[in-house]
Formats: structure tokens, C-alpha cells, sequence
């Protein structure tokens, strides 16, 4: 009775943790659902496994509702990966996700952000640059969708400092 009322009660906001190797299922279960060419597990285990990678995770309780990871150079860093599970999108989580990693990032001495987004993502593209990223240029043909079709990625930049 104790543990079921305790659910009921838990905190409703996700918060935002550091990835675990643990979590290298979910995280690969969350891109396979968001990417057309997903990660494997190993895949994921082997990024968690870099020194040079920062990873965060969204869960709500127990459950793994999204993920960012990152991969660190000097004062730089690329943003890899965001994905929320497509039945919790919409809510402005990956707001919160974005801003708690690029506080994290600026702690590690990271001065600027780089990624590469699908031009035609317009929630992602959105997600960026509310957060402060300037397109900075673009990848012709970058991405191929499911259908074979190759889309353009544009490379966005963020300074922290």
C-alpha cells in the first residue's frame, strides 16, 4: 500500500540525470523510435563508455521518457543526439532537457555547441534556436529518410561563455 502511494504522490515534472550504461537500451529503444537509421545498444554502451561524452536522461519516476548526449573536444561540443519518446513530444520537455545539459556542458569549460539538424525538422529546428542557436551552415543531401529521399541538414552554433 505504501509503495502504490507513493507512485500516486511521486513528482509529476521529469527531471533531467546523468546517463548511466544502464540506460543503454532505453536509449537506443528511444532513437530507433526517433531516427530512421537508430543506435544498437552496444552502440549506445560504447558512447556512455567515452570520457569525453555527457549524456543526460528525462525520466518521470522510474520510466526514461528521453535522452541528449554529447561529445566533448577542447572547449567545443557537438550535440549527437536529442530524443524524446514520440508519446510524451509536444510538451516542452525537451526544453527542459536542452537548457539542463547546456548548463552541465558550460561547467565542463565547453565555449561553444555545434549540431547538425534535418532542415526540414521544423519542431527541432524551433527547439534550437529558442535556445539560442544560429544556423551557421548547411549539408546538401546529408540525411537519407526512409524512403530513400535525401533531405539537407543545417549546422547550427551556440556559445556558452
Amino acid at each position: 500500500m505504501r509503495a502504490w502511494l507513493s507512485r500516486l504522490f511521486a513528482s509529476v515534472d521529469p527531471g533531467v540525470d546523468a546517463a548511466r550504461l544502464r540506460d543503454a537500451r532505453r536509449i537506443a529503444e528511444l532513437h530507433g523510435s526517433s531516427f530512421h537509421r537508430g543506435w544498437g545498444e552496444s552502440e549506445v554502451e560504447q558512447l556512455l563508455s567515452e570520457r569525453n561524452v555527457l549524456a543526460h536522461c528525462l525520466r518521470r519516476g522510474k520510466r526514461m521518457l528521453g535522452f541528449i548526449i554529447s561529445r566533448m573536444a577542447a572547449d567545443e561540443a557537438e550535440i549527437l543526439s536529442v530524443a524524446i519518446d514520440p508519446a510524451w513530444r509536444g510538451r516542452g520537455l525537451s526544453r527542459k532537457l536542452l537548457a539542463t545539459h547546456l548548463g552541465h556542458l558550460a561547467g565542463h569549460g565547453i565555449r561553444n555547441v555545434f549540431l547538425e539538424v534535418e532542415e526540414n525538422n521544423a519542431p527541432a529546428v524551433t527547439l534550437y534556436r529558442h535556445a539560442g542557436f544560429q544556423t551557421v551552415g548547411r549539408r546538401e543531401q546529408y540525411y537519407r529518410a526512409a524512403n530513400g529521399q535525401l533531405l539537407n541538414a543545417l549546422i547550427m552554433q551556440r556559445g556558452l561563455s
